[in-house]
């Protein structure tokens, strides 16, 4: 049987979900400042953040922002009218899509990522708190154990 969820687990439930939340809202400001719109942003931070080895094809960008593929191309389309990114076609296969960061969106990203990173650094603790408090294992009830059944000597 599943343990029962403690007071203090919906509280650390409560309080993560709004450090992240406080934590996105205050990025999609930052980026709003800069001339971005948060999506945007995203996108930018998506194409420069990529794991080693991975492409920035339009399909890799929809799914890690979680867009459908024509939703992911009409955001390019903007930044690309912007001249904050680039289309080209794959070497190997002319079919495939690549986006890439011109100068002027890499600037664009370094300022808002360095805004973001200053402040994870510095109240991003409360984030962690939040987290390590669903992460540790609630105090389990101490079962006691039955008597033991001694044996009557005759």
């Amino acid at each position: 049987m599943a343990a029962e969820i403690t007071t203090d687990e919906y509280r650390a439930l409560a309080e993560l979900r709004y450090r992240i939340r406080h934590f996105l809202h205050e990025g999609d400001a930052v980026a709003q400042a800069a001339g971005l719109e948060p999506q945007q942003y995203l996108l930018l931070l998506t194409i420069r953040g990529l794991p080693p080895g991975e492409e920035a094809t339009i399909r890799t960008l929809a799914e890690r922002l979680a867009l459908k593929h024509h939703s992911a191309v009409e955001l390019i389309d903007r930044l690309e009218m912007h001249g904050y990114v680039r289309r080209s076609r794959g070497r190997d296969d002319r079919r495939r899509v690549l986006v890439s960061l011109l100068p002027r969106g890499e600037r664009l990203l370094e300022q808002v990522a360095r805004h973001r990173i200053g402040e994870l650094r510095s109240t991003g603790h409360e984030l962690v708190r939040a987290i390590d408090q669903l992460l540790e294992k609630p105090p389990q009830a101490t079962a006691k154990k039955p008597p033991s059944k001694r044996r009557k000597r005759r």
